[in-house]
């Protein structure tokens, strides 16, 4: 099987650096004041979101990260289920973006919109749409 392209390489990083992030932040969350504590300076109110969300927000990180390292590794071996996988997280986190905006006045989240727009509208292009016809998943 041929490397993927450099666009889905960058991609397939993309969605492991999410899973990475997505992990920590759970292990900050079951462990609180643990070394990772330092890491809600970047964004004190998603602690406090996390937080209010009780176990659920262990779930929902977990979920994330999963979701992430998944496609990831589908983009990689240019699996069908990757590439759907990797147009739909996107599609989800501009749904949150909107309502966030929406429902809490935070304009901030609108920058994830045209983010979001551009990896969709990219990975639905027809040449990336080719690279997953032919590929066969390895799993």
């Amino acid at each position: 099987m041929q490397r993927p392209s450099t666009g889905l390489v960058a991609l397939s990083g993309f969605f492991a650096l999410g899973a990475i992030i997505a992990g920590a932040t759970s292990v900050a969350l079951l462990f609180p004041g643990a070394p990772l504590q330092p890491m809600w300076r970047l964004n004190p109110p998603a602690y406090v979101a996390l937080q209010g969300m009780g176990a659920w927000a262990m779930v929902l990180m977990v979920a994330v990260a999963a979701g992430c390292a998944c496609s990831a590794w589908g983009l990689w071996i240019r699996a069908r289920w990757g590439h759907r996988l990797a147009v739909a997280l996107p599609v989800v986190n501009l749904v949150g973006d909107a309502t966030n905006a929406l429902m809490r006045r935070d304009l901030r989240t609108l920058i994830g919109l045209p983010i979001g727009v551009a990896l969709i509208a990219y990975l639905l292009s027809a040449g990336v749409r080719s690279q997953f016809t032919t590929a066969k998943a390895a799993v």
